[in-house]
């Protein structure tokens, strides 16, 4: 189990670096710097990163079912893991038809930019299928999101991964580690 949860947090770490980097630097010219997202407590920010899921959710403007998984807590990197910490979540969505995949991809496109979020990357990925992908921060909210359209699987679906910048423990408290 420790290895599996070790993998996971790898992999987790892995996926979420491109996120909350361009445009939500600390400091200007400073490449991958993660923002400071303000004082919370876990629970606090996770909530706010649930919130944040379903404002997206929200831009889809396709009907359909989601992945029902909670946010997650992790380690700020160079930072003392006991003070601070980041919020990642992720989830899926499949559209009530298939057909609609494509629309979702492209509302998403279209409306994450009026709702204050900047897009980095939009395109085919790298991996075999050339999934189409979107990279996007929200400076305001100190958080990024991946979209990667997963149009080959069965069923499709929109998978999106959440992640917010690093929070600092309010004093007198402990991280909340799940």
């Amino acid at each position: 189990m420790k290895v599996k949860l070790g993998a996971s947090a790898l992999l987790v770490s892995i996926a979420l670096t491109p996120l909350t980097g361009c445009g939500m630097n600390e400091t200007e010219n400073t490449g991958n710097t993660v923002p400071s997202a303000g004082t919370s407590t876990s629970r606090d920010a996770a909530d706010q990163m649930k919130k944040l899921s379903g404002e997206i959710h929200g831009l889809l403007g396709v009907e359909g079912k989601t992945s029902g998984s909670n946010p997650g807590i992790m380690d700020c990197a160079g930072k003392d893991r006991e003070r601070y910490f980041r919020v990642f979540h992720s989830w899926s969505f499949y559209p009530a038809s298939p057909g609609r995949l494509d629309e979702a991809m492209e509302r998403l496109r279209t409306e994450l930019p009026k709702s204050g979020w900047k897009i980095s990357e939009y395109g085919p990925d790298t991996s075999r299928n050339r999934n189409l992908s979107l990279t996007a921060d929200n400076d305001a909210k100190k958080a990024g999101v991946n979209v990667s359209q997963r149009a080959k699987n069965d069923p499709p679906k929109l998978s999106l991964m959440l992640v917010s910048g690093c929070y600092e423990i309010p004093a007198g408290q402990e991280i909340e580690r799940f």
